[in-house]
């Protein structure tokens, strides 16, 4: 499926141009001829998730999972459409979806330890930053997002430790 891989790479080339409403004409010329590709549905939702159109960005995400449910894209997509619906409960089993499918990458761990926040549950949260900072040890999102969640338990030492870390790499 080499024509659909470019057709991709032409759709993000038009995505960095900003150029939306070209990328989505490409895209849904391509779906008469290739509807069965759950990509082209996820290249779709990340559009419309980008101009916050988010029920037509559901929609999409949701016609890609009806093609391919393990699609690691398509369960990140979900997770955070829902997430921005205020949907947290019901968008943390698809960011675990993701995980499970990408398993170790450490954005995808630092966003579940968000969403696990949004959900109340601290001690998740710092689990699951620890493991990304594991994974990512430069990574400051990672750091700072553990910081804070430091900060919410009183672990000031590693707190301490943890902005020095951030503020020494700025400093070099």
């Amino acid at each position: 499926m080499d024509k659909i891989r470019d057709l991709i790479l032409k759709i993000e080339k038009l995505k960095q141009e900003q150029k939306y409403k070209d990328a989505i004409n490409l895209i849904e010329e391509s779906l008469v001829k290739y509807n069965f590709d759950y990509r082209l549905y996820e290249e779709l939702a990340d559009i419309y998730l980008y101009k916050w159109e988010l029920d037509k960005a559901l929609k999409s995400v949701n016609f890609a999972l009806d093609l391919n449910k393990e699609s690691a894209t398509g369960n990140y997509l979900k997770w955070f459409i829902l997430l921005s619906k205020d949907k947290v409960e019901e968008s943390i089993k698809y960011l675990e979806k993701s995980n499970s499918i990408m398993w170790n990458n450490a954005e995808v761990l630092r966003n579940l330890g968000w969403a696990y926040t949004m959900a109340w549950n601290t001690d998740k949260w710092i689990t699951i930053l620890r493991r990304a900072l594991i994974i990512s040890p430069n990574d400051e999102l990672i750091v700072e997002d553990l910081a804070m969640a430091l900060i919410w338990i009183w672990e000031i030492s590693e707190w301490n430790w943890l902005l020095k870390k951030i503020w020494k790499k700025n400093i070099l």
